[in-house]
C-alpha cells in the first residue's frame, strides 16, 4: 500500500482507499469492516452518504489502532453557512475525536457560501479536529478563487475521473499547486466502461480484471482512489492491484481512451441544496 503525502504538516493518505456512496447505514459496518480485514486504511464517507455511524462503528471496533487509519468525511452543501456545527454532528455520528480529512463536497457556486465554509474548515483544521482539509469537485474556477481569498490551500481535490474522463487540466492544476488529486467513481460507475475493447485486451495480457487495470492506472498516474463495493469478493478484487505494472504503452492505449465523457453532475452548474 503506498501512501501520498498532503501539503499539511507531513500527513499522509494511503493512496488507494474505500467509497462507500450508497451502502446503507446499516451494511456500512460490515462492507467497511470486510476493507480493513482485507487491508484498506483509508475509509471515504460523507454526511450526504448517511451511513457515517456505520463506518465509525466498524473504525472503532478495528484491530488496527485508529491513528493507523484515514478517515476522510464531507460537509453538505446546505451546511456552508454551519460549517463548524456540520463537522461537529459528523464527528458525534462517527465516534471519533478527530478525521483525518474533511472536505467541501460540492462548491454550489449559485449559493456562493464555499469561501466562508472554507474559512471555517481552515478553523476546525488548526483546532487539530480534522488533520488535513480540502474540497471535492471543485474547478480550476473555484479552486483559485478559494486559494486567492483565504489562507490555506486545499491538500486534496476530489473529482470525477475515470478513462472517459481523465481530467487533464484538473490534473496538471493540481499538481501546480501542490493539491492531490482524488477520483471519485473510478471505475465509470457501472457506464460501459469496464467492458471497452481496449480494457479487454490488456485484462488477458496482465491477467487482471479490467477494474483491476484501470484501478492500477490510476495508481500509476498518481491518483488517490477510492473504489466502492458492498460486495467482499469485489473488495478483495479491487484491493489486489499492487502485485502488477502497466507498461508505458498500455497507460498511453488508456490514456487514449479519453471522451471527456461525466456520469456525475457539472460541479459549475450543480446547485443541490
Amino acid at each position: 500500500m503506498n501512501s501520498l503525502m498532503l501539503n499539511t504538516d507531513g500527513v499522509q493518505i494511503p493512496q488507494l482507499g474505500f467509497g462507500v456512496w450508497q451502502i446503507p447505514n446499516d451494511e456500512a459496518e460490515q462492507a467497511v469492516a470486510t476493507a480493513l480485514e482485507t487491508g484498506y486504511r483509508h475509509v471515504d464517507t460523507a454526511s450526504a452518504y448517511g451511513n457515517e455511524e456505520g463506518v465509525g462503528r466498524a473504525v472503532r471496533s478495528a484491530k488496527r489502532p485508529r491513528q493507523k487509519l484515514f478517515v476522510t468525511t464531507k460537509l453538505w452543501n446546505s451546511d456552508h453557512s454551519r460549517a463548524e456545527q456540520a463537522f461537529d454532528e459528523s464527528l458525534a455520528r462517527l465516534g471519533l475525536d478527530y478525521v483525518d480529512l474533511f472536505l467541501i463536497h460540492w462548491p454550489v457556486p449559485q449559493q456562493d457560501k464555499y469561501v466562508q465554509a472554507w474559512r471555517a474548515l481552515e478553523k476546525i483544521y488548526r483546532d487539530g479536529r480534522a488533520k488535513a482539509i480540502g474540497t471535492s469537485n471543485f474547478t480550476v474556477k473555484t479552486l483559485t478563487r478559494l486559494m486567492d481569498e483565504t489562507d490555506i490551500t486545499p491538500s486534496i481535490n476530489q473529482i470525477e475521473l475515470h478513462p472517459y474522463l481523465q481530467q487533464r487540466e484538473m490534473r496538471a492544476f493540481h499538481e501546480a499547486n501542490g493539491i492531490l488529486t482524488e477520483a471519485w467513481s473510478p471505475l465509470g460507475r457501472g457506464q460501459g466502461l469496464l467492458d471497452d475493447p481496449a480494457l479487454s485486451v490488456l485484462s488477458g495480457k496482465y491477467g487482471k480484471t479490467p477494474a483491476q487495470i484501470v484501478l492500477r492506472w490510476h495508481l500509476q498516474l498518481g491518483n488517490v482512489v477510492i473504489p466502492k463495493s458492498a460486495n467482499p469478493s469485489r473488495i478483495r478484487e479491487n484491493f489486489n492491484v499492487f502485485d502488477f505494472i502497466l507498461d508505458a504503452e498500455d497507460m498511453a492505449a488508456i490514456g487514449a481512451m479519453n471522451r471527456n465523457k461525466r456520469i456525475g453532475p457539472d460541479p459549475d452548474t450543480f446547485n443541490m441544496t
